[in-house]
């Protein structure tokens, strides 16, 4: 039987663009896989590593045209949106490039001996070094910034790990194309082109993870399909860690005295981000605690003002524009709930935003489950509630999530209670502000408890490299014998403890 067709389909239409590849056999991953751990011992050299990234930024951009126009025509995510989000992709690479070239990363700790020490202590230095080939499976919402040549990839190159790279099937020729500019640059650094390397299909992005080289995997996408992957990464007969984005309600606590001060902003703010590129950012703000009362009441009309005026939406394929409307409708149809922006099906293509509201008491009483899962696409639920106990037992009943967001007043009596409640569930609190834009910077966290991620790791920023290394110690050992790094005199300038 002939390995399956990958085509490039076009969402706005749902028509098929172009053939673009084909499923990746068994045989194929286990080429891929061997053709990447080769070329290991070629990512040592840090200067290499960092003259590598910078190449892959540069090659990105120079091809900006190219990039975004395939991109939009397989996520119609708009020119505006991906220009910015390439301008964000060439932004890590670089960053990631700083990261190697400082060092620090490294986490160098040396121990000098002390023989009067009780017990004696020997001669100890520790460092890391990476895991090998990682795996990592690209996401269907962020065609550049967190898919091929994304933050996973980046922060693995980093490491010194090749990386196999699964494409998401939503945009197989943007993948093609930015495989192709990776490995580009790879042969411009001086080193061998399979230290990225591309396969596409479901059964290959199975077999991947289960590969005996594949050493690590980075995974950002559905609860469903990420956890059957990671539990195929535990049942390995050597189990590998495994880096999971799986889903996020991104819970907003809105306090009286918030809406008091700035209801038509805050709603007319909440409008902004869960519309926001159609409702399909990982961080869009699925749950919203808001008081009753004439502020409240302001608040909401603002938010429905914001949301009715989005017009129809493309959604990133049709599979998910039916999840979504099958979402939007069985929520709509639990007890209490209402809808005073009805989201769902605007015509075969395309999906409208929406808003619906319940009260929080019946949220924190059970048997509304449904609404406090994550739901992919244009729609927020709005929880209105009467005190701040029926905002705790909301609170109380949350799965992980990758953000939490607080609108207090500045002399907010609750807002010190609220915000400990809210921070044992996300990996980044929001004061003011909303979760849909996430900064690469060095003190960034993108993750959270289960399902938001799989580890207590980050996705985004310099500390995601952490991810693909693994400490280890010399004790006693000669200098010559060292690697420069931890050697007296500190031969390379690297920071040490």
């Amino acid at each position: 039987m002939s390995a399956a067709a990958v085509w490039s389909v076009d969402p706005r239409t749902g028509k098929r663009r172009e053939q673009v590849a084909t499923e990746a056999t068994a045989a194929d991953v286990d080429r891929a896989v061997r053709a990447a751990h080769a070329t290991r011992e070629s990512l040592a050299d840090r200067t290499v590593r960092a003259a590598f990234l910078r190449a892959a930024a540069d090659l990105l951009e120079a091809a900006a045209d190219e990039v975004v126009a395939t991109a939009d025509a397989e996520t119609a995510l708009g020119a505006p949106r991906l220009t910015g989000e390439l301008a964000r992709t060439g932004a890590q690479l670089r960053a990631f490039a700083g990261v190697v070239e400082d060092g620090a990363f490294l986490d160098v700790r040396v121990d000098l001996p002390d023989p009067s020490a009780v017990p004696p202590r020997p001669d100890l230095r520790r460092w890391k070094i990476p895991l090998g080939v990682v795996a990592v499976y690209a996401a269907s919402n962020f065609p550049l910034a967190f898919s091929v040549p994304g933050g996973d990839t980046a922060s693995a190159l980093a490491a010194g790990c090749p990386v196999v790279v699964k494409a998401h099937p939503d945009h197989p020729a943007t993948s093609e194309l930015a495989a192709g500019l990776l490995r580009r640059a790879a042969a411009k650094a001086g080193l061998p082109e399979d230290v990225v390397v591309l396969v596409h299909g479901f059964d290959a992005g199975v077999e991947l993870v289960r590969h005996p080289l594949v050493a690590a995997a980075g995974f950002t996408g559905s609860v469903r399909g990420g956890r059957a992957l990671f539990d195929a990464a535990a049942a390995r007969p050597v189990p590998i860690p495994f880096h999971g984005e799986l889903g996020s309600l991104n819970p907003v606590v809105i306090t009286p005295g918030a809406v008091a001060e700035r209801a038509e902003e805050t709603g007319a703010g909440l409008a902004g981000s869960m519309t926001l590129g159609a409702g399909q950012f990982c961080t869009k703000p699925g749950l919203v605690l808001a008081p009753v009362g004439a502020d409240g009441d302001r608040f909401l009309a603002a938010l429905v003002e914001g949301v009715a005026q989005a017009g129809p939406a493309v959604l990133l394929d049709h599979r998910m524009r039916a999840a979504f409307v099958e979402g939007v409708t069985a929520r709509a149809a639990h007890d209490g709930v209402g809808a005073p922006v009805v989201p769902g099906a605007a015509d075969e293509h395309t999906v409208t935003a929406g808003v619906l509201t319940v009260d929080a008491a019946r949220l924190a009483a059970g048997g509304h489950e449904l609404l406090l899962e994550e739901c992919f696409g244009p729609v927020t639920v709005v929880a209105r509630y009467t005190d701040e106990a029926e905002i705790t037992a909301v609170l109380g009943r949350l799965p992980g999530n990758l953000t939490a967001t607080l609108h207090c007043a500045d002399d907010d009596a609750a807002a010190p209670a609220l915000l400990a409640a809210l921070t044992p569930l996300a990996g980044r609190v929001l004061v003011g502000g909303w979760p849909t834009g996430v900064a690469v910077a060095p003190a960034q966290h993108h993750g959270g408890p289960y399902p938001a991620t799989t580890s207590t790791s980050t996705s985004v920023g310099a500390t995601a490299i952490e991810r693909w290394l693994r400490p280890v110690t010399y004790q006693s050992t000669p200098q010559h014998l060292l690697p420069p790094e931890l050697r007296d005199g500190n031969p390379l300038g690297v920071p040490r403890h």
